[in-house]
């Protein structure tokens, strides 16, 4: 564990001076105070610059992770249909991955697939090494239920999955439900269809999407003010815009496919901008 002690002594020793040792006591006291914001600040920032080496470790934790617990969910019913296969392969022709991405993404997919597979532990893994960039940790859900979400379902066994690795990001319940019924607007505004029964269904076809779905894909009530829609809206765009998505450190492969929805939240917000009569 490394300390920062640079405002400590420079508060203490200008307190000592000042007014003696209860001086120095107060200049300790603020200095500390002063540390320790400042930390957090360092800590929290998710635009900080990356260290030697760090941005690539990152990279790489997001990409083992997702393929990694994607295998996992398309065995966690028990077996890998080929449909499921077809969807892992259409999520990496969708990332734009290459012969040697590919190849470590389908030893991971098969990794996660395996009885013994260490989720908990990988889940862990991950948010340690996106300590310092926790936006990441909303990237990874929103990625994992994209790919849960390919054939129209979510399956309870799915799901389940889903909810443990957000209970071990530390991503609350109630959060993880919002993230999801965003998703699912979102897809509802794509045009998806319904997939295979025996799980939670997304999308009516091609049918125009409602006005409360366009709220739900800014994640917002219909009784939010206009200046609320607005700061929804603008945040969702800021959170998916590629250039900030790559400072996080997002790898550009998922970069693709994480903007995607971009398109969908525009859609709902000029839906709800014509039905309210703002600009």
């Amino acid at each position: 564990m490394q300390f920062n002690w640079g405002g400590k002594i420079i508060l203490g020793l200008l307190g000592m001076l000042v007014g003696g040792p209860i001086g120095l006591g107060i200049g300790l006291l603020i200095g500390h105070m002063l540390d320790k914001g400042a930390e957090q600040v360092r800590t929290f920032n998710p635009f900080r610059p990356y260290g030697p080496g760090e941005q690539q470790a990152v990279q790489k934790a997001l990409f083992d992770t997702v393929f990694s617990i994607m295998g996992h969910l398309a065995k966690a019913d028990g077996r890998v249909s080929e449909d499921e296969i077809t969807q892992a392969r259409a999520v990496m022709d969708r990332m734009q991955l290459d012969e040697e991405q590919r190849k470590q993404a389908i030893a991971l997919f098969n990794r996660g697939k395996e009885a013994d597979f260490p989720l908990q532990d990988t889940v862990a893994q991950f948010a340690h090494a996106v300590r310092f960039r926790k936006q990441l940790i909303l990237v990874l859900l929103e990625v994992l239920l994209q790919i849960a979400l390919a054939d129209g379902t979510l399956h309870e066994e799915e799901e389940a999955v889903l909810l443990r690795v957000a209970e071990g990001l530390g991503v609350p319940p109630q959060q993880f439900r919002q993230i999801l019924n965003m998703l699912l607007a979102q897809a509802q505004f794509s045009g998806a269809r319904p997939g295979a029964q025996g799980g939670q269904q997304y999308g009516q076809g091609p049918s125009r999407p409602s006005l409360a779905q366009a709220y739900q894909v800014l994640g917002v009530d219909e009784s939010a003010s206009n200046p609320e829609i607005k700061k929804a809206y603008r945040k969702l765009m800021s959170q998916h815009h590629p250039d900030k998505m790559a400072a996080r450190g997002v790898p550009e492969e998922m970069i693709r496919m994480a903007t995607e929805k971009t398109a969908e939240i525009s859609k709902a917000y000029e839906m709800i901008k014509e039905n309210r009569g703002f600009k």
